[in-house]
């Protein structure tokens, strides 16, 4: 493989700016994107059997992804709504949730994959509203990156951090670069750089940004991110 494609998004439950629930607009921009893998975020719906904002067989009849199996609840897709799709075609070798500190429940994810002949371990979140905890949070998923064996590794998802280069970015700054994307939310006017993809060293950023199709500014509240590397 020259180059890897991976894409982060906050698909809000698949619920539009239109306040429509919609799941197959999110695979309309998936597509458009064309990532190698993608981190997502508000991916299972907030309440009762928290089943997968995208339902499975539409996944599977109408996209090119499969999600990453994280075993944790059956209807669901992700874990606290954090979830990572791949390429059908790409070897999952291995995945896990993390057990994040927490004031409102919060989670994040990891899967080691190989597409072709590259392999990366990438890291799914969706951070705490509160500063504290996003601190926190950050140090547990730097803590879970810097175990086992290193490769390229990729960090991403919604940080819920409004401060230009504070708080939880200054902590995942000392350790990763961050892809420099772009505003993401909201997305009919962005004004904030909420999504966040950041890598190590082992990884070359190519190009990267923000994916404003006129789908993307209906599909969520949030825009999709997105960034290529190569090894």
């Amino acid at each position: 493989m020259k180059t890897l494609r991976v894409a982060s998004y906050n698909i809000h439950k698949a619920v539009g700016t239109d306040r429509r629930r919609m799941p197959e607009r999110v695979l309309e921009v998936l597509g458009e994107i064309d990532a190698d893998i993608v981190a997502l975020q508000e991916a299972d719906m907030r309440f009762g059997i928290r089943s997968a904002a995208i339902p499975p067989r539409m996944l599977e009849s109408h996209s090119g992804y499969k999600a990453v199996p994280l075993d944790v609840q059956a209807d669901s897709m992700g874990w606290h709504g954090n979830a990572i799709l791949v390429r059908k075609d790409a070897e999952i070798s291995a995945h896990d949730v993390l057990h994040i500190p927490y004031l409102e429940p919060r989670g994040a994810t990891m899967a080691q994959v190989t597409i072709g002949s590259t392999t990366v371990r990438v890291f799914g979140m969706h951070l705490d509203l509160s500063g504290l905890w996003r601190r926190r949070q950050a140090a547990a998923v730097i803590n879970a990156a810097a175990q086992g064996e290193a490769m390229p590794t990729i960090l991403m998802g919604d940080l819920n951090e409004w401060s230009a280069g504070r708080g939880c970015l200054a902590d995942f700054a000392r350790h990763y670069s961050f892809a420099p994307c772009g505003r993401s939310f909201h997305a009919r006017r962005p004004v904030a750089q909420l999504d966040r993809i950041m890598h190590c060293d082992r990884l070359t950023l190519v190009e990267c940004g923000v994916h404003m199709s006129a789908a993307a500014r209906k599909a969520s509240d949030h825009l999709p991110i997105w960034a290529e590397f190569r090894l």
